[in-house]
């Protein structure tokens, strides 16, 4: 059997993002860039004013009081129609274009505002004033033609801003992976309906949903397939429309396991199946090339802690890749363990455990519950704990690496 390492590089050999789309910019936020992009103007586009004050000559108000007459007000939006001249100023609001010919800009709350016959006047102090004083020149943030970002940036609320101000009103970016996801077995019903005798609620298909949206994911659900051929492969037929087809159950070894047969008379093509892994030993990956492009397949085991933690081990990392992130699947933490772990069988254990802590680590508590179907205790963990493969005792305080579902804020 492969390592879980040895299965992730499989699943990520020769696996490159998605080719880029272009997307309207109000869409593209989470999403990667597909190319470098220049600006097509000057940022700021004129000499303009950080204040509200008055644009004057540095001659007319260093060292001594002055009064100075009022050319013009110009507020935002507006362009000067007069040039400043020594011995006069004008009044201008913050972003402004300052008038040609200015040196500086006295803010108003320096000066004093007085109306007068012949017009208004400024009264400003003598004080000494640097050139350019409370002026941004024109292009000191961005030049035209200067490149702003880079093919792989993730796009931010700070990129969708810089991205409006550069004039990309639809950009070229890497389009988010969908992810079908298909629950089979004769025993599921819809979480809608009450479970006859021998049934239960399908909670791996809505769950997987959930993990392949939080990864920023498009989801197609497919339902529930039941344990017949014909069927099977009609909806996986769909499902090999998406990027990613992720089934959960029918691979193990039983009766109607037939999954397995059923991806190979579609024309998906086995990679590996088992991995040296608890829980989810079963995990089926294989590739469908078809139209001009593949589709990547995953077989989870029907448990639900083995679905989850293959979806996080193997499935996350793959969207991540499609979608060009650079970072991709968990983040790893090193944390204190807390009680004792026994460790059983010759297999690394992914346990489901709550880390407290932040990013230069915590302390982890592996989930205690009353089986591997225990949903309820799966509620209270928020990451995998790794403990190594053979016959030991892991005692409280031992460092062991962590998995976290969700990114930390600090």
């Amino acid at each position: 059997m492969l390592t879980v390492e040895e299965a992730l590089a499989q699943i990520l050999a020769d696996v490159d993002p998605l080719a880029g789309q272009f997307t309207p910019l109000e869409e593209s936020l989470g999403r990667v860039l597909a190319v470098d992009l220049s600006s097509d103007i000057d940022s700021p586009p004129h000499d303009k004013s950080m204040v509200d004050g008055y644009a004057v000559k540095i001659a007319d108000v260093n060292q001594h009081p002055v009064s100075l007459p009022v050319n013009e007000e110009i507020t935002a939006g507006q362009v000067p129609t007069r040039e400043l001249t020594a011995g006069t100023s004008s009044r201008v609001m913050t972003g402004a274009p300052v008038p040609a010919g200015a040196e500086a800009v006295v803010m108003v709350e320096e000066t004093e505002l007085e109306e007068t016959e012949s017009g208004p006047l400024v009264r400003i102090p003598g004080q000494q004033i640097s050139p350019g004083a409370n002026i941004l020149l024109q292009g000191t943030s961005i030049r035209r033609g200067d490149q702003v970002l880079t093919a792989g940036t993730r796009i931010r609320p700070l990129e969708i801003g810089l991205l409006a101000e550069i004039g990309q009103a639809s950009i070229c970016c890497i389009p988010v992976p969908r992810v079908a996801v298909l629950s089979t077995g004769n025993e599921l019903v819809p979480a809608s309906e009450v479970p006859a005798a021998g049934q239960i609620r399908n909670s791996n298909g809505p769950m997987l949903s959930a993990q392949a949206r939080r990864c920023q994911a498009e989801v197609v659900s497919l339902g529930i397939g039941r344990d017949d051929q014909a069927e099977l492969e009609e909806l996986i037929q769909a499902g090999l429309d998406a990027d990613i087809l992720v089934l959960s159950g029918g691979v193990s070894a039983g009766v109607l396991d037939l999954v397995p047969a059923a991806l190979a008379a579609q024309g998906v093509n086995e990679v590996f199946h088992k991995v040296e892994l608890k829980p989810g030993k079963p995990l089926w990956y294989g590739r469908a090339d078809h139209d001009g492009r593949r589709s990547h397949v995953f077989g989870l085991p029907g448990n639900p802690v083995s679905s989850l933690v293959c979806f996080e081990l193997f499935v996350r990392p793959l969207v991540d890749r499609l979608a060009g992130r650079a970072s991709i699947g968990m983040r790893c933490r090193q944390a204190q363990l807390q009680g004792h772990f026994r460790q059983r069988g010759n297999r690394p254990t992914f346990h489901p455990a709550c880390y407290e802590g932040g990013k230069q680590g915590g302390t982890v508590e592996p989930v205690r519950w009353q089986g591997s179907a225990d949903q309820r205790a799966l509620t209270t963990a928020n990451c995998l704990a790794y403990f190594s493969a053979g016959q030991q005792e892991f005692s409280p305080g031992t460092a062991v690496p962590v998995y976290l579902f969700e990114a930390l804020d600090d």
